[in-house]
């Protein structure tokens, strides 16, 4: 998606953090922070997870929405408020305006997820439902705000917007004042260039780490260039940070002050969600794993101690089923196989004897007799199989062909 830009405000300094952080006094909630000793095992150094999943509206984006909004004149309160999201900021918004008794009317996609439309509507905010994407979303909450002069809220091009979210920051250095490196994933970048802005100020041997989804990675070409670029078709899961062109106000801040940018697949992504809910019992959207999602791999160890930061938890129960299944699949605990079998009375019965002889839970059976593509006497089945691991997938597939079943697809 590609936003519209702010470039008329101020650069963000420490003092703006901390008046942010005054002003959200009793609305933010300064959230957990929580060791992982699995993660810590696998990078080498303690690892600490930063669970803004667990904030209000379940995102950071309330902190950057409310500073934004309650900064407004009297008589641009008056006018009201409008935004653009297919989530979490339509919910920061939504609940910002009800606290502080102004009106707002939030843009969001009609193919948007239903608990976030019903969210946002909950917090008080007017949901328009307009376009299939958000940039179709955007370009309509932006007419309305030159139509009926409500104040357009930028989910990440404005300096109150990434004050507000580097309060972040702040609750970093007090919960673990030992922090080494901080990882936190980029969208527009307003939470990385808040948090940037709160952390090197006050301890620049921290080092700042963004991660950013593969087809959704913005940053790398445009700090290439020293100018924010766009990319087409920006393509991720990770919904909350598929953003196709970095932010003018928070481009040079990073560009600035955080230290790397890295990029993770979407294999990497799953990974990390299941990781999350497995190993911290922590629900965190694609957006809000991405941190972890940088942790995992074959990548330069980090210096630690290192704080991940979960940005989000407001994930679609529909996505979340097939990012987890994704993320068994990589890791070889989930199974999709197609095959061949003789259609006669206890064939398929046969083949789950064989299954089960070599440990695999079928969790899913669809059986085929009347594509054109099978022969007369043939029957096609796809299981879906819960399995150990890579070598256990190797094992279930060697039983099949040892059976004589003809693997089509595996």
């Amino acid at each position: 998606m590609s936003f519209g830009t702010s470039v008329s405000c101020p650069p963000v300094t420490l003092d703006d953090v901390r008046g942010a952080r005054k002003m959200l006094s009793g609305v933010a909630r300064m959230t957990a922070m929580e060791s992982s000793r699995h993660l810590s095992q696998l990078s080498g150094t303690p690892v600490h997870l930063k669970c803004e999943n667990l904030q209000r509206t379940g995102s950071f984006k309330l902190r950057g929405a409310y500073v934004r909004i309650a900064g407004l004149l009297p008589e641009q309160r008056a006018a009201g408020v409008v935004a653009a999201s297919a989530g979490n900021h339509a919910q920061g918004v939504a609940l910002a305006s009800s606290l502080l008794g102004v009106r707002a009317t939030v843009f969001m996609p009609k193919g948007a997820p239903l608990p976030k439309v019903s969210a946002t509507q909950d917090y008080g905010a007017e949901v328009r439902l307009h376009g299939q994407v958000v940039d179709e979303t955007l370009w309509a909450a932006q007419r309305y705000a030159a139509e009926t002069g409500a104040v357009f809220i930028h989910p990440f091009d404005h300096a109150d917007v990434i004050a507000g979210q580097g309060t972040v920051g702040l609750e970093i250095l007090e919960q673990c004042p030992e922090v080494r490196t901080i990882v936190v994933g980029i969208g527009g970048g307003g939470l990385a260039a808040g948090i940037a802005v709160a952390v090197k100020s006050l301890r620049p041997d921290v080092r700042i780490v963004g991660v950013q989804a593969a087809g959704s990675a913005a940053y790398p070409p445009s700090l290439a260039a020293g100018r924010p670029v766009a990319i087409e078709n920006p393509v991720t899961m990770a919904d909350g940070i598929r953003v196709g062109r970095p932010g003018d106000v928070p481009f040079r801040i990073v560009e600035e002050l955080v230290d790397e940018v890295r990029t993770v697949g979407e294999d990497e992504l799953a990974a990390a969600l299941l990781l999350c809910m497995e190993r911290a019992k922590l629900v965190v959207e694609p957006a809000g794993a991405i941190s972890v999602a940088a942790l995992l791999g074959e990548r330069e160890r980090l210096a630690g101690p290192v704080v991940a930061v979960l940005s989000g938890g407001n994930v679609d129960p529909v996505l979340l089923q097939r990012v987890l299944r994704h993320g068994m699949a990589a890791q070889g605990r989930y199974l999709a196989v197609r095959l061949r079998l003789r259609d006669r009375p206890g064939a398929l019965a046969t083949l789950l004897g064989v299954l089960s002889a070599v440990d695999a839970n079928v969790l899913d059976v669809s059986h085929v007799r009347t594509d054109p593509r099978i022969g007369l006497s043939e029957a096609e089945v796809e299981l879906h199989l819960e399995t150990k691991g890579p070598a256990h997938c190797a094992e279930v597939g060697q039983a099949l062909r040892e059976s004589g079943y003809t693997v089509i697809d595996g």
